[in-house]
């Protein structure tokens, strides 16, 4: 509890409006006062990151939730469009929502043989325990006959950038490459998701971005960072960087769930976006030290 409660003061002293420049992928202040906790705080942050966590195969974006400011950041390009994988299935979700009254059905996920990443399934699920769990087979079904025109207005409406004109499908789930979104748009998009909590689908969305953190894909940000209000995605994409890998984890992170101050987004090369969780909460539990 003594934790936690260093923890929500770090919180406190975030969100204060703070104004950054980013530089050679570190974020600096762009003005630092010594009795400024805000920004003490933030030069802390980025430096402990930064320092305890060195090499470019992590990559990472830490924003105050409330003000949408660049803390610290090492992420090369952050403005770039790139593929991110299960990141985008809540904003499918959101999409297939606006089509069907926000109404999700049910699902039986058989493993492999419904196209999902677990072999022996998930399954049944409904839009929670799909988040939750990234379920790949749940996904496809949502969005096999979602088109650009459909998904484009949610796109929009969250800032990211809109889906490639040859994304049709399970692209729009993230399992490929066609719908890219830039880092920096797509935090900013999760930072929206959470001021629209109380909209049912976002809702649901939110709890199974909950139960990931403690029982789903982002299970291991909890493992490393005991504190049980943590709202977690993760994802698992092609990688966009040198050097190549097959494909790099990425994870979103929010806390604390219920009112949102910290959001870390993290990229760590050549791994799964589970495995990737692990990286974001041994950073968060660095911030809070």
């Amino acid at each position: 509890m003594v934790a936690i409660r260093h923890f929500a003061l770090l919180l406190t002293l975030v969100a204060l409006s703070l104004s950054w420049s980013t530089s050679n992928g570190h974020a600096e202040p762009a003005s630092a006062e010594p009795s400024d906790a805000s920004s003490l705080f933030a030069q802390s942050a980025a430096e402990a990151l930064n320092r305890d966590f060195p090499g470019n195969d992590i990559s990472f974006l830490l924003l105050d939730a409330r003000s949408g400011a660049v803390l610290a950041s090492r992420w090369d390009h952050p403005d770039a469009p790139i593929a991110v994988g299960s990141l985008l299935k809540p904003f499918a979700a959101l999409a297939y929502g606006e089509l069907h009254g926000y109404q999700y059905p049910s699902h039986t996920c058989l493993g492999t043989s419904t196209g999902c990443w677990r072999p022996r399934g998930h399954g049944d699920v409904n839009l929670t325990l799909a988040v939750a769990h990234s379920c790949n087979s749940y996904f496809r079904m949502l969005t096999e006959d979602l088109s650009v025109a459909d998904v484009s207005p949610t796109a929009i409406r969250f800032g990211l950038d809109r889906p490639g004109p040859e994304t049709a499908g399970l692209e729009f789930a993230g399992l490929g490459t066609h719908w890219r979104t830039s880092p920096l748009r797509l935090a900013h998009a999760y930072l929206e998701l959470a001021q629209e909590r109380q909209q049912s689908a976002v809702s649901q969305i939110l709890d199974g971005m909950s139960l990931s953190a403690r029982k789903g894909t982002g299970a291991e940000v909890h493992r490393a960072f005991p504190v049980p209000d943590v709202l977690v995605k993760t994802g698992t994409a092609a990688c966009s960087h040198s050097p190549h890998a097959p494909g790099d984890g990425f994870v979103v992170a929010l806390v604390p769930a219920a009112n949102p101050q910290l959001l870390l987004m993290v990229r760590v090369h050549g791994v799964s976006g589970s495995q990737a969780a692990k990286t974001a909460g041994q950073m968060l539990r660095r911030i809070e030290n």
